[in-house]
């Protein structure tokens, strides 16, 4: 049986890394994040985005705002102009927790069918 400390651990990982999976499913916020990656660390502003893709810069604007709201992309201002850059260490970190949290759980679970005889 696995214990409901662990359960809980694994349910958490799963609520906080939602957003993460939401973001990360759309294939327009995928390429937006390698357009983002690939401006190197001095970032990306938002008509460059638009330039890069078939997408209005309203469009761009939403998709970047969900990036932001869940911490995959990190804004810094320069004059006027906004430019977007990447912040996944943290996201990175959660995700890990996940895929290790979960790893435990089937293991475990793997390890009481053997003892059953499964």
């Amino acid at each position: 049986m696995i214990e409901k400390r662990e359960l809980h651990r694994l349910t958490y990982l799963f609520k906080t890394c939602g957003p993460l999976f939401i973001a990360l499913g759309d294939e327009i916020r995928q390429k937006i994040i390698v357009d983002i990656g690939d401006s190197g660390e001095n970032g990306i502003n938002v008509a460059s985005l638009t330039a890069k893709s078939h997408l209005s810069r309203p469009a761009v604007s939403h998709h970047l705002k969900v990036l932001k709201d869940c911490g995959l992309v990190a804004t810094k201002k320069i004059g006027t102009q906004i430019f977007y850059t990447l912040s996944l260490g943290k996201n990175v970190e959660q995700m890990e927790k996940l895929l290790s949290s979960i790893q435990s759980v089937l293991m475990k679970i793997e390890g009481m069918e053997k003892a059953d005889g499964k």
